[in-house]
């Protein structure tokens, strides 16, 4: 998998590609050095943003608040930051 990595402040900064309204959560793959995603959660209220840490922090085996929605709030491109794991962990784990 290609994805763009950013280390910074003992972060890993990941981009994501939401699609908000699926039948079931899951990890698709790599869309453009991004990460795939689809949650269950319609995008009104935040509820998508909700599903992706919820999503992410199940998959990776940490805490949400591990997890930090960064920018893309109301946009299908995201982008968090992660702590709490290193870089070969998280690919390994991401690996669809």
């Amino acid at each position: 998998m290609a994805l763009e990595l950013e280390h910074r402040e003992g972060r890993i900064f990941l981009r994501l590609r939401v699609s908000p309204k699926a039948k079931q959560d899951r990890i698709v793959g790599e869309h453009g050095g991004a990460l795939k995603l689809q949650v269950k959660d319609p995008p009104e209220k935040g509820r998508a943003n909700e599903g992706v840490v919820r999503l992410l922090s199940s998959v990776l085996g940490i805490a949400a608040r591990e997890i930090e929605l960064v920018s893309g709030h109301a946009s299908q491109d995201k982008r968090v930051a992660i702590s709490g794991l290193d870089e070969a962990t998280l690919r390994d784990k991401l690996k669809t």
